[in-house]
């Protein structure tokens, strides 16, 4: 009897399969020591400056937005190629800056990640089917990379700090 528990002991370990936790799939830069190389300078007009306060307030430009205006905004700054003075020069240069209050909830962090991501998306997409005729994920890899290349998302996100009540 012990022996047939056993065994079952052993089918039911090896067929079973464990859930591995998924959480939000985001890159981390590499640890770098503390070097003294300054960063390559910016233009202001070419950084999008999206802060979200304690109060889960979201301000782009210092300026009071609601999250439903933030992707139109966004896909507006990131292929401006120029026209406007206060928006990025092109979209090689265009960065979105993204700073986070330490008590900002964290779907409201989420909700921003999401509106950023999406109007790099819609951007690229947008491109797709006016220069080829098909969506983004209807093309070859190579045209996808063309793509890519020619609007890198750059969401550079600044560590929370106590920023207080905007």
């Amino acid at each position: 009897m012990a022996d047939i528990a056993f065994l079952l002991l052993i089918f039911f370990l090896v067929t079973t399969t464990m859930d591995s936790d998924s959480g939000i799939t985001i890159k981390l830069p590499p640890h770098v020591e503390d070097l003294e190389v300054e960063p390559p300078p910016i233009k202001k007009r070419n950084v999008l400056e999206v802060l979200v306060n304690s109060n889960n307030q979201l301000l782009v430009e210092e300026k009071l937005m609601r999250i439903e205006q933030l992707r139109a905004m966004t896909k507006k700054f990131i292929t401006n190629n120029g026209a406007d003075p206060d928006l990025s020069d092109n979209p090689l240069k265009a960065v979105v800056s993204l700073k986070n209050d330490r008590a900002t909830s964290y779907k409201a962090y989420i909700q921003v990640q999401n509106e950023l991501k999406a109007a790099y998306r819609e951007v690229r997409e947008d491109y797709a089917r006016n220069k080829f005729g098909r969506t983004f994920d209807q093309l070859s890899v190579d045209k996808q990379n063309e793509i890519l290349t020619m609007f890198p998302q750059k969401i550079s996100e600044a560590e929370p700090e106590k920023i207080g009540q905007e």
